[in-house]
């Protein structure tokens, strides 16, 4: 690993973990959940850094779809504005702290008191190919088929959802009065 991985794997770790305070110290679940993405973004990219690009922009598509997901329903069904007013994430505030330092005590003595194993071979040329060979060989046929009962699924539920809108039984140009419920349910109120 030369000095501008060795300085960009730096960089994204203290980044990560700043923005990941963030997510317990702001106020609102908007900020909060871009926060949290700022902060799995800068894990995807220590990820790819550290010799496995294609499960760093896997980690980053993936934390990108969720936490815009995320954003959009707390938007459109959140009780307050958006997600916007003020609240915190902080619950049990002394026990969590308790249970955080002691957790990270027990991670930080692991990295110098597990016995790292050395290296037996040669570094892979291709980590992608491994990655994908492991994680698919004997499931591919598996991840393919959910693959196509997932965008089924999609497409199906979307298809029932959308069958008529919201307006439709005001007419095309929304003065039919009164409202005909265009299912043939008789007059609307």
């Amino acid at each position: 690993m030369g000095t501008t991985d060795t300085v960009l794997l730096v960089a994204l770790g203290v980044l990560a973990q700043v923005f990941g305070v963030l997510v317990f110290t702001l106020n609102s679940m908007a900020r909060v959940t871009f926060s949290l993405l700022a902060s799995l973004v800068c894990v995807g990219g220590v990820t790819a850094v550290l010799g496995l690009p294609y499960l760093g922009v896997v980690i980053v598509l993936m934390m990108v779809m969720e936490m815009v997901i995320m954003a959009v329903f707390m938007i459109a069904y959140m009780m307050n504005p958006a997600g916007l007013m003020p609240m915190s994430m902080l619950h049990n505030k002394r026990g969590a702290l308790a249970t955080s330092g002691i957790v990270f005590a027990a991670l930080a003595a692991g990295i110098f008191l597990v016995p790292w194993p050395d290296r037996t071979a040669s570094r892979p040329r291709d980590t992608t190919f491994q990655v994908g060979r492991a994680l698919m060989a004997e499931q591919m046929l598996t991840m393919v088929i959910l693959g196509f009962v997932l965008l089924a699924t999609m497409v199906g539920a979307t298809v029932l959802a959308t069958h008529r809108g919201r307006y439709d039984r005001f007419g095309d140009d929304l003065d039919q009065r009164p409202a005909q419920d265009p299912a043939g349910g008789g007059v609307g109120r």
